[in-house]
């Protein structure tokens, strides 16, 4: 069972804290083997003023964070201020450990501070980039995606965008499956990829964005069909320029790489849940051969459908990290 641990301290915030809390620390009986889950504060503390006015309980201290195997800091309200002492080298301690280490939000500025985010791509949100760039220039901050994954290191941006990554990581765990399956359960929409921008400056009225609803929903019960952008500008009545334009003014990213995303996603899904073959699921996601649907499938995720397959069947309770390094060993070893 992997562990997570969650770090609060005075001045951490309620929306991040509530959504890892719901993520990883409620069983809702979807998978087996769900996360032992702590929440964790200076045993000096013993609770934390979240959200500046709520005080929760820590029944854990920082040495449980530092044995965890993901270490998740949500959100602070003050990024002025300096972190404090003992979570900084409780940060240090797990990553030198090899944990997980993920920042939900302005919870960069923590991982910066320890150290953990030099050399690395990173982003927060993206009121407070420009300032986590100028303070820690040895961190590559991208300020236009929703969440970065870096080695064992993850970061996002603000608020809708931990959920997104809190869901990826139950996803790089338990499989895109169950991940789907979560955010049904909460009522969320299903993982974002981490690469759409995270803030669209261009308004869009309710009317423009219950239209591109009606379009995604549809789209989406078509993925098995060869589906191209044009055929969304048909369906919307529109060119395809207008189109593209005003789609990725909605939804902060292409027509295009949001069709990619959703056929990517479903051939996880068909992997882990059916025994269709690779010939059959390239069929079903619109990738129309096998050869297509590998090339596609390595590129997003690292490796080929065969390998996703055999490390959620064979391992379901363990994290594709894991389960993979020990398919490329194997491998080596042959």
């Amino acid at each position: 069972m992997t562990s997570v641990a969650l770090a609060v301290h005075d001045g951490t915030m309620l929306f991040e804290t509530a959504a890892a809390c719901e993520v990883f620390g409620v069983d809702r009986g979807i998978t087996d083997g769900w996360y032992d889950f702590k929440v964790c504060a200076a045993r000096e503390t013993a609770a934390a003023r979240v959200g500046g006015w709520l005080r929760i309980d820590a029944p854990h201290g920082l040495d449980d964070l530092v044995g965890a195997d993901t270490v998740i800091v949500p959100s602070c309200t003050d990024v002025d201020a300096a972190p404090p002492a003992d979570l900084l080298e409780a940060v240090r301690g797990a990553h030198a450990r090899g944990a997980r280490i993920v920042s939900l939000c302005t919870g960069a500025f923590v991982l910066a501070a320890a150290g953990v985010l030099d050399g690395r791509r990173a982003t927060t949100h993206w009121a407070h980039t420009d300032d986590l760039a100028a303070r820690h220039p040895r961190v590559e901050v991208d300020p236009d995606i929703l969440y970065v994954e870096d080695g064992n290191v993850l970061t996002s941006a603000g608020k809708a965008a931990g959920m997104d990554l809190c869901l990826h990581l139950v996803g790089a765990d338990h499989g895109a499956a169950v991940a789907a399956e979560l955010a049904r359960r909460l009522l969320v929409p299903a993982r974002r990829a981490g690469g759409q921008a995270q803030y669209v400056a261009a308004p869009t009225s309710a009317d423009t964005a219950d239209a591109f609803a009606d379009l995604l929903a549809w789209a989406g019960a078509r993925l098995d069909e060869p589906l191209t952008v044009p055929d969304l500008a048909r369906r919307m009545n529109m060119s395809t320029r207008n189109l593209t334009r005003r789609f990725t003014a909605t939804t902060g990213t292409t027509p295009l790489r949001w069709l990619h995303t959703q056929r990517i996603h479903r051939a996880q899904e068909l992997l882990e849940t059916t025994d269709d073959s690779v010939e059959l699921i390239a069929a079903r996601t619109g990738m129309g051969t096998a050869t297509t649907l590998r090339r596609h499938f390595h590129n997003a995720l690292g490796v080929p459908p065969d390998t996703y397959r055999r490390t959620f069947r064979s391992a379901p309770r363990r994290t594709l990290r894991s389960a993979l390094g020990d398919t490329l060993r194997s491998t080596g070893d042959s």
